[in-house]
Order: C-alpha cells, then structure tokens, then sequence
C-alpha cells in the first residue's frame, strides 16, 4: 500500500475538515490485502463492517454519531470518575500487595491495572455486556494485528478466527439486545441492520477499551520513565493537574492511535501540492506538533471534526485517574526489567508492557548490606 504521508497538524485538520474531497472509506480497511483462505473465514462467519461510523460520512453518519454521542455525554463521563477511581484502587490493592515484597518483585501495571479499567466503564456506559476479559483482549489485539498490522497469510488465518469469533459474539449481543435501552438496542430500533450494529460495534469495541487501555500503558511508562510531569518526580503525577497535564502531553507526542487514514475521492490540491484521486493518505495525528505547540494541541489525537472520537473525554479522564491513582498508591516503583515490547502497528502503539518494582525496598536492602571496605 503506497501512502501520501500529511504530518502538518493544519493540514491534517483540513483533511479531516474536508469529508467532500477525503473520505474515511479506507479507515477499517487491511493494510495489507487478506488472502483467499482468510477472507472465507470471516465470511463463513458472516463477518462485514459496512460503513456506519468510523469509515462513514452524509447524513446517516451523523445520526448514527448523535445516537452513540448520547452514552458519552460531558455529564455522564463526569459522573465515571468516582467510578474509574474505585475500581483503580481495588486493581492497585493487589499490585501494592506483592510489591510490598522484596526488592526481586516486579509487578506488570498493564495487567494488573491497565487491561480492566476501560472494558469496565465501557460496559457500564453502553449497556452492552463484556466477554471474559483475557478473550476480550485476544480478540482486540488480534484484530488490531489483521486490520493495521502485517500478517503474512499464515497469521492471517489464526487472526482471522479470532475476529470470526468476536464478530459471531456480537452477532449473539446485537440479537440480545434488541427492545432494550442499550447502545446496541437503540441503534436497532431506530433501523440499524443486524450488520450494521456489529460493525458499529466492532470499532467500538476495540477503540472504547482497547486503545485506553494501550494509552494507561504509555502514560504510566513515560510517567515513571520520566520521574513526572515538568521536572517532577513520579509521585508528584499523584496531584490531579499533574497527572492531567502528563497525559496531555503523551496524547500530543506518542498517542495510541496515532494515525489514521483517509482516501482521496478526487484530485485536490492541499497547501499548493497536488493529490491524485484515490490516493491513500496516512494522516499523522500524534508526534508531529511543534514544540511550542498550543495547550490544546493533543486534541488532535482523538481526530478532528465530524469523525472527532466520541470517547475523548473519556480516555482521557481514566487515563488521567488511573495515573493520578497509581502515584498516589504506589509513589516510590521505579521500572523494572529491559525495555518493553513495544505494540507497533499502522495506526497503534504502546508498550505492551509495564513492570515495576519498588524503589524503597531496593534502597532498604542495599543500605543493609554489610560494609566489605
């Protein structure tokens, strides 16, 4: 796939602006082309993602985009908060505990507090029930892998059962639901197909956990990596502007998601260069601000305009409460262990990763060690 990189964040917000002239049809499309033996998979599994949402625009799109807007007011995400703290606080208990060990102990804050937090409040939002969380997050991270990675035709076909498998679970969901108040039952009765619901619950079923989770796991590597917020040490991310501020900051540099793709519909021109008709563009919506950018700069990781992410205001409020919490209740952990690998996909990354020990214990043992001089 040959792509026309934009990095320029105006010319990235004037892309995104001009949905006549640069669509997002290629949005869920696969990197790199499925194979035969793939494709039967997940049409065996009646898997398709008609465009609703992400990869939508016209007038349907923004009705489908009111209705959804409706689970994720400033007020309901406001009234999360509490919410996001205690179930925080019940993961970090746990964490705390076996830190509280010797200074060998490490714990992986991405397991033990990233990957539950979103699936959670999700869940509590949409109405829409979450599968058992180790396969929630298989079958998000490997589709992840078959839409914005590059699987060879071999991986393709284990990724492929995977997405089969979500997609049928939704399949399962979307019927379930439908007469009552949740977000899948409101899109049916207002004349959603069956498909369409899944697509639209597909996307956000990977964009309204997943990619917060991956962003927790940046936010808390580069918090601890870097001892805080302007010059601060890691427990100082326990004072609320602290820890609001760093996670700007990390929406600004090295977002999740941070990229996205939109199709040219015909040849335009942008700042005076030329794009052909059906180009490919890859907008750099992370990374690529000044550094003297304005405080509002990391917006554009959650996108611009009509197709401005829905669940903003609140990835970025649990990333922010579950960094706050963390410094609060674990302010002396130092990382632990080589560099993590790292999630490296088109349009997502993040540290797969994030293990710790607890610094005081490393100093208690050393400052008991025996004087050989």
């Amino acid at each position: 796939m040959s792509l026309h990189v934009i990095g320029d964040p105006a010319q990235v917000r004037e892309i995104m602006r001009r949905t006549d002239d640069f669509a997002p049809s290629n949005a869920l499309t696969s990197v790199v082309p499925l194979a035969p033996a793939t494709l039967r998979i997940l049409s065996k599994a009646r898997f398709a993602l008609p465009p609703i949402l992400a990869s939508a625009t016209g007038e349907r799109h923004r009705a489908v985009r009111t209705m959804v807007a409706r689970f994720f007011t400033p007020a309901k995400v406001a009234a999360i908060g509490p919410r996001v703290r205690e179930l925080t606080q019940a993961r970090l208990a746990t964490s705390a505990s076996a830190l509280a060990g010797t200074s060998a102990t490490a714990v992986d804050l991405a397991d033990t507090v990233a990957r539950y937090i979103p699936p959670v409040i999700m869940a509590e939002l949409t109405g829409v029930p979450i599968p058992e969380l180790g396969l929630l997050k298989r079958w998000s991270q490997d589709s992840l892998e078959l839409f914005w990675g590059w699987p060879d035709p071999d991986r393709q076909l284990v990724l492929a059962r995977s997405a089969a498998d979500f997609y049928e679970w939704l399949q399962e969901q979307a019927v379930a639901a439908r007469g009552t108040d949740s977000l899948f039952g409101v899109l049916d009765q207002a004349g959603l197909s069956l498909a369409e619901v899944c697509s639209l619950g597909y996307f956000l079923g990977i964009a309204g956990q997943e990619t917060t989770s991956l962003l927790i796991n940046t936010a808390l590597y580069r918090g601890i990596e870097n001892k805080g917020h302007d010059g601060g040490d890691w427990a100082s991310l326990a004072n609320p502007h602290s820890a609001a501020a760093h996670v700007r900051q990390v929406l600004t540099t090295e977002s999740s998601v941070h990229t996205w793709r939109r199709a040219a519909l015909r040849q335009s021109v942008l700042d005076g260069a030329v794009l052909p008709a059906g180009a490919e563009i890859l907008l750099e919506l992370s990374g690529q601000h000044p550094k003297d950018a304005s405080p509002t700069a990391y917006t554009l990781a959650f996108g611009y305009g009509l197709h401005r992410c829905l669940g903003a205001r609140l990835a970025e409020l649990e990333t922010a409460l579950v960094v706050e919490e963390t410094a609060r209740l674990l302010p002396h952990v130092v990382l632990a262990g080589p560099e993590p690998q790292w999630l490296r996909l088109l349009s997502f990354q993040a540290p797969l990763s994030v293990s710790v020990k607890s610094a005081v214990s490393v100093e208690r043992n050393v400052s008991d060690e025996p004087n050989l001089s």
